[in-house]
């Protein structure tokens, strides 16, 4: 489908604040008509195909009070509508202290010019109880990143020291932290040489770029913005002043920095030809997408082009974008990139690509021609007409149901908090989306997973990862100026499931570009330990495979960036297998909520 918009209109929106075109001028009559019967089409077939399943549906439950969080993300928001003030909430799962639970950190803003806080303002770390509650530990384990504007968060074992680090990303600086091991971190930034300083850091994701078993970083710059060029944007009428677009401002390059092996960095944005490519970039994820065991870059840029960079054995990158069919959408225009996530969605084998968009624009499904390019799938696989009224952040391929195929959950929400006096019928606050997956195709069952799924949240960031060990995935959504939701699945594990926990010896210990294959009953599941995904988030360091009634994995076989494969036999199902490069599984017996299978960090 090619949708065309003139050029006045364009420049109109490009010069205002975050709005569209109205659905009328942007469609006319008749493709309101045509999106109206396909979504009663769609509602219809989801409705048919569920009564096929057996047992009662999957659900999504609020867990979040229960679980002892009391955090609320404070977005700063001002009367002088300053950018930064939109962008925040993001979270990341990680076993910081090794007990085998699934701890978590959210990022918060600090004070502004036009916004000061009563009391200072900190990110927070929880740690996992293992009885369905966690405790707020940031005082003790030094991770607060007071007096940041903080945005996203990546987790990754810099040191190879089998305790995780964390990168908090932010407005003017980031933050590197690491942890010692000993229940606490310390700030690395400077030894580290990592701040970013001077750059509006948004996502970040840890990877191997040059295969040498260190783990590299990239973080995703958003724009040239400061408290000193806030224009002023929309009506001059009380409440009627709106955030400006993006396109007001300059982009920034990307950074990437090459670990040393010594604790310190490099950057490397010029010598590895990321430099000149100055985006709008909101989301990252790293990726092999060619299979040509390199790790790849893909950045969703914020109505711009995007970029995908393609790894050349480890020395530089080439920017492919237009070549792969990935810049644009379908009708040859720039669109709102933000969440983005890459997995293999229709059993082919090779890793396919999502990406989230501002409402008026459709989110974009890509599946991988296995040539080096892509083909715009959003609307042959069902994805397209559900998202063209909400605003997608954080979103990533999982299956929820463990039926063997993944799934894509969408947080949503918009960045004008004044959205309802510019479209009539749009909200700034916006239920979440999740598309099943049937065969390779999608529907929308997102109402139909519960209650605190449809419940509209202006949400960024989404963390997922089987918090609680009981096989299925879980979701933790960083809401924009709101608590977070921590939503618990229950029903998802009534299926069988597989998960790979992967260390490395001479790849990274976190396993991180290794490809794993699970084959179980004639079907065959590839999954790739990626860096980064979903929206300024970080996820479950494992693999997770649903496999539906079979009850084992006749083999699972992993291929790891140095290149070695390890490959194993009758896997049974409904356990962690905890896998050593160049060894055999050192344990895959079952484990029940609060331990991990052989006592070694998640």
């Amino acid at each position: 489908m090619s949708l065309t918009t003139s050029g006045p209109e364009r420049v109109a929106v490009e010069r205002g604040p975050f709005t569209s075109h109205s659905v009328a001028q942007k469609f006319g009559f008749a493709r309101i008509t045509l999106l109206v019967l396909a979504c009663a089409l769609s509602a219809l077939l989801a409705a048919d195909t569920e009564h096929d399943r057996s047992g009662p549906p999957v659900q999504f439950v609020d867990a979040t009070s229960e679980s002892g969080i009391s955090f609320v993300h404070e977005n700063a928001a001002s009367a002088e509508k300053f950018l930064i003030e939109t962008m925040g909430g993001a979270a990341a799962w990680l076993d910081y202290d090794g007990d085998g639970l699934l701890d978590f950190y959210i990022a918060n803003s600090s004070g502004t010019e036009a916004f000061e806080p009563s009391e200072p303002l900190r990110g927070a770390l929880y740690r996992n109880l293992g009885n369905g509650k966690f405790a707020d530990v940031t005082g003790v384990a030094l991770v607060g990143a007071e007096g940041l504007f903080g945005m996203g968060v990546a987790v990754g074992d810099y040191d190879n020291d089998g305790a995780p680090d964390l990168v908090v990303t932010g407005f003017a600086r980031s933050v590197l932290y690491r942890n010692d091991g000993e229940g606490a971190f310390q700030d690395a930034t400077q030894a580290a040489g990592v701040s970013n300083a001077g750059k509006w850091g948004s996502s970040a994701a840890w990877f191997d770029y040059d295969n040498d078993g260190l783990l590299d970083l990239v973080i995703v710059n958003y724009l040239e913005w400061s408290a000193e060029r806030n224009f002023y944007c929309g009506e001059r009428r009380p409440g009627y002043r709106s955030y400006c677009h993006p396109n007001r401002y300059l982009g920034q390059e990307p950074t990437l920095f090459r670990n040393r092996g010594d604790g310190g960095f490099d950057d490397v944005t010029q010598d590895t030809g990321l430099a000149g490519h100055a985006g709008n970039g909101l989301g990252v994820v790293c990726f092999d997408y060619d299979r040509d065991g390199w790790m790849d870059i893909f950045i969703a840029n914020d109505s711009m082009p995007n970029f995908l960079f393609r790894n050349i054995e480890g020395r530089k990158f080439e920017e492919v974008a237009y070549i792969a069919g990935v810049a644009l959408g379908e009708n040859g225009e720039a669109e709102a990139g933000m969440g983005v996530d890459a997995a293999d969605y229709d059993g082919d084998g090779w890793p396919d690509l999502y990406m989230t968009h501002l409402d008026f624009e459709f989110d974009r499904l890509y599946r991988n021609g296995r040539d080096g390019s892509f083909l715009d799938a959003t609307f042959e696989d069902g994805i397209g007409y559900a998202t063209f009224d909400v605003s997608g952040f954080g979103t990533r391929f999982v299956d929820y149901d463990n039926d063997g195929w993944r799934d894509l959950f969408v947080a949503n929400g918009h960045v004008l908090d004044n959205i309802e006096l510019f479209h009539e019928g749009t909200r700034y606050q916006e239920k979440k989306l999740v598309f099943r997956n049937i065969g390779g195709k999608f529907e929308e069952v997102g109402e139909r997973l519960g209650a605190d799924i449809a419940r509209p949240r202006v949400s960024r960031g989404a963390a997922f990862a089987d918090y609680d060990n009981d096989g299925d995935i879980d979701v933790l959504v960083a809401n924009n100026g709101q608590e977070p939701q921590l939503l618990r699945n229950e029903g998802g594990n009534r299926r069988n499931w597989l998960q790979v926990r992967l260390v490395g010896q001479l790849s990274n210990r976190d396993g991180i570009g290794a490809r794993v294959t699970v084959s179980s009953g004639g079907v065959t599941q590839v999954a790739e330990r990626t860096g980064g995904g979903s929206y300024q988030s970080a996820h479950d360091p494992r693999l997770h495979f649903g496999l539906g009634d079979q009850d084992q994995a006749e083999r699972v076989e992993v291929v790891w960036p140095s290149g070695r494969a390890d490959g194993f036999e009758g896997v049974l199902a409904n356990r962690v297998l905890v896998v050593r490069e160049g060894e055999s599984p050192i344990s895959s017996s079952p484990i029940s909520p609060g331990e991990s299978s052989v006592g070694l960090p998640l």
